[in-house]
């Protein structure tokens, strides 16, 4: 790659994104896709259906709400949410998206090393 070119794979639409994600879901029924990567952060797209059954995870992460709206439980605090939010969640920390709209999505941003960054 040259000094001043993008990765591969530097930009993806919300579209493309959506796409990739429904395809695969049809086969896998993930509510998950990968769409970015480099060193140690990822991009996805998260888009679940009926109930958020996610666990905690090893690396710390950003949502950003793209579409829909509902409620975002992070350990021991809830709230509204809607698009345009921005999301942190530190690594281990048990969360989940409550009471979502149809047609809910965020981008999902891991980054950094297991176990979170510390402060």
């Amino acid at each position: 790659m040259a000094e001043n070119s993008p990765p591969e794979n530097w930009l993806v639409t919300l579209a493309e994104a959506s796409g990739r994600l429904e395809a695969n879901r049809s086969s896998d029924g993930k509510p998950y896709e990968v769409m970015m990567r480099h060193s140690s952060m990822h991009i996805g797209l998260y888009a679940p259906r009926g109930t958020d059954m996610q666990q905690p995870h090893l690396q710390d992460e950003v949502y950003v709400v793209m579409q829909g709206s509902g409620e975002f439980i992070c350990g021991d605090n809830q709230r509204a949410f809607g698009p345009g939010d921005v999301l942190f969640v530190p690594a281990g920390m048990e969360h989940r998206f409550v009471d979502f709209s149809e047609g809910f999505q965020v981008w999902v941003v891991f980054y950094g090393p297991e176990g979170g960054e510390k402060t």
